[in-house]
């Protein structure tokens, strides 16, 4: 595995763990956002591990599609593809919550971070594979 690879997704496992610490902690915007950059991480290392040209965005839709269209399928539903998107960019600004149309809640959070751990799980699972 490539050295960066590493690095992505070291940092990816930092946002990932960080996301639970903050739910535990009741501190659901910023677990929201780690629970959104643990996912992005993860998918940028597959890129990088697979020599694809690093896409500058947050969008977690328009990182999947590229990927779709490079042969590697990332299995996450559109339902779950739209709630990650709607985190990165309202949640840069303090205009209240990271959700636009509603505050997050500790389930909201919960299911970010199971969509968090299973990209997570999946990345890793491709990445040994193409090992072999």
């Amino acid at each position: 595995m490539k050295r960066e690879t590493e690095q992505w997704l070291n940092y990816a496992d930092e946002n990932f763990r960080s996301a639970k610490i903050l739910l535990e902690s009741h501190l659901y915007n910023p677990s929201l956002q780690n629970a959104q950059q643990s996912i992005e991480k993860n998918l940028k290392a597959i890129m990088i591990e697979n020599g694809l040209k690093f896409q500058k965005t947050h969008s977690i839709s328009t990182i999947v599609t590229y990927l779709g269209k490079h042969g590697i399928s990332i299995h996450i539903s559109e339902d779950d593809l739209d709630l990650i998107d709607t985190i990165y960019l309202s949640s840069k600004y303090p205009m209240g919550s990271v959700l636009p149309d509603f505050d997050p809640t500790e389930d909201i959070c919960l299911r970010c971070i199971e969509i968090a751990n299973s990209i997570q799980s999946y990345i890793t699972d491709q990445l040994i594979s193409q090992k072999m």
